[in-house]
């Protein structure tokens, strides 16, 4: 898996035996490189000679999957042969369900030439084809691994956030809430240097604007009902751009405090609008390390708010978790979408299969 935030491929190694027995054997992280992130980031908006660069950064981000999946096999000691499938999510660039697509540069045909191990891959356009979001399509493998006898909250704090709403006996809700570490990390990379803002540390020592933070809210897309989905073709620092314009003399610290406050009062809302009885919330995700925002969330909401380690995955590996349950899923004809979750007309297996 590699996420919104584009700082690095997340790779696991699972033995699942059924929906909800899930087992993580090893974890393996590799950081993206700059210049594919560079290059990411420039395609996620419109530029030249964009289907040859997309054709290139495929193939640079299949590289380091197929050495990510060869480091786990020299880690446990395992052969391509030991392996049923590889899950391949790729790096979203374009998200536009509204026109029928979401598009996800990935070269699976590579990774499985260079692995020797069957690739499922594309998880997201059969769900658009039946008019869904394409997105997001974690809240089933949630259900089955987080599922609790109280309703709860799953919240993945990316590059976008994300909540799986679950109850007892009924289908999942989920949808995109708005930024997570998006915005948060462009901004610290731009002023500090640094990736991303070790704890939230940075935006913790400085004070929300509250104007500023009103003018982000006022987003049309937050206001959207779900089924909904979003990407950093709409969450960037060109969407950010023409806010701070009104605040010329706003330094950078007290932005970033303002964008931090963002995240948690969008999440904040979602959940209190439209999961109003969970009893936790479950945070995985990158943004489950930063502190500031975690914090910020327990004390906004009054639940209890607990890292994803808890329950026997950790907050990096939930999401290439996911994707090794979608292979799964496509592998054995189980439905992996689900209509109340992102909109599609039915549910459907997703993926589409490489052999090796």
């Amino acid at each position: 898996m590699s996420g919104t935030s584009t700082d690095g491929v997340d790779a696991v190694l699972c033995r699942i035996t059924a929906p909800n027995s899930v087992q993580v054997l090893a974890h393996q992280a590799l950081p993206m490189p700059a210049a594919l992130r560079s290059e990411f980031l420039a395609l996620n908006t419109a530029g030249s000679n964009e289907l040859h660069r997309a054709a290139l950064a495929s193939q640079q981000l299949v590289q380091l999957y197929a050495q990510s999946c060869q480091q786990l096999l020299d880690h446990t000691g395992l052969q391509p042969q030991d392996i049923r499938a590889i899950g391949a999510h790729g790096q979203t660039v374009r998200h536009a369900p509204t026109l029928g697509y979401s598009y996800q540069l990935n070269a699976p045909a590579l990774l499985a030439e260079l692995s020797q191990i069957h690739v499922i891959a594309d998880f997201r356009s059969r769900d658009l084809a039946a008019g869904g979001q394409g997105a997001p399509l974690v809240p089933l493998f949630h259900q089955a691994v987080f599922a609790s006898p109280t309703p709860r909250v799953v919240l993945n704090l990316g590059g976008i956030a994300n909540i799986s709403y679950l109850r007892p006996e009924t289908a999942p809700v989920g949808f995109d809430t708005g930024p997570a570490n998006a915005l948060l990390d462009e901004w610290v990379y731009r002023h500090q240097g640094t990736h991303y803002d070790h704890n939230g540390s940075w935006a913790a020592s400085g004070q929300v604007h509250a104007q500023l933070l009103e003018r982000l809210l006022s987003e049309p897309w937050l206001h959207i009902a779900p089924p909904k989905s979003t990407g950093r073709d709409l969450f960037n620092s060109d969407w950010l751009a023409p806010h701070l314009q009104h605040y010329p003399n706003l330094s950078p610290v007290d932005i970033q405090a303002t964008l931090a406050a963002l995240t948690v009062q969008t999440v904040c809302h979602a959940i209190q609008t439209y999961a109003t009885d969970c009893t936790d919330i479950v945070v995985c995700g990158g943004g489950a390390y930063n502190s500031h925002l975690v914090t910020g969330l327990s004390n906004a909401l009054k639940k209890p708010v607990q890292l994803s380690d808890g329950f026997g995955l950790g907050p990096q590996e939930v999401e290439a978790t996911a994707f090794a349950w979608l292979a799964y899923a496509y592998l054995h004809d189980i439905p992996a979408n689900h209509p109340a979750v992102t909109g599609a007309k039915h549910s459907s297996v997703l993926g589409a299969w490489y052999k090796a």
